[in-house]
């Protein structure tokens, strides 16, 4: 099986650390049995630190578990340079760092519930898929 690259949003990533049940979780699996790799960049990886912290007693988390699960985050994922920035183009300012990411890595999947924020991102070669899309392409 191919492995898939792809650039998880924010809101991936609390909503599997935040149910079982759902396409999130199933891409955070997927993700630790290396059927997708993760692509992210540091600014990516603090915005996972500053939600899930924020956020730590709905998902049921320690400090000490945020840590821990960024850091295998980290393990699993290609951390790619970034030498330009596209800055403004997208809708909402706080998500032009993951089409920069998008654009430098050649990552040609952002992962996201928030598909209306990524408009007009398909001139980069690029394409915004809701979770349980990816699951169903993966098939």
């Amino acid at each position: 099986m191919k492995q898939i690259k792809i650039i998880m949003d924010t809101n991936v990533l609390y909503s599997g650390l935040y149910s079982s049940k759902g396409a999130s979780f199933r891409i955070l699996r997927a993700l630790s049995e290396n059927r997708i790799m993760l692509v992210i960049s540091t600014a990516l990886l603090f915005e996972y630190e500053d939600v899930l912290k924020r956020n730590k007693r709905k998902l049921g988390l320690s400090n000490h578990d945020i840590d821990v699960i960024l850091d295998n985050i980290c393990g699993f994922s290609e951390h790619p340079q970034i030498h330009f920035l596209w800055r403004p183009f997208l809708s909402d300012p706080k998500d032009d760092h993951i089409l920069e990411l998008a654009v430098a890595s050649g990552v040609q999947t952002i992962v996201t519930y928030n598909i209306r924020h990524f408009r007009n991102i398909e001139q980069f070669g690029i394409r915004a898929i809701k979770p349980q899309k990816l699951l169903e392409e993966m098939k």
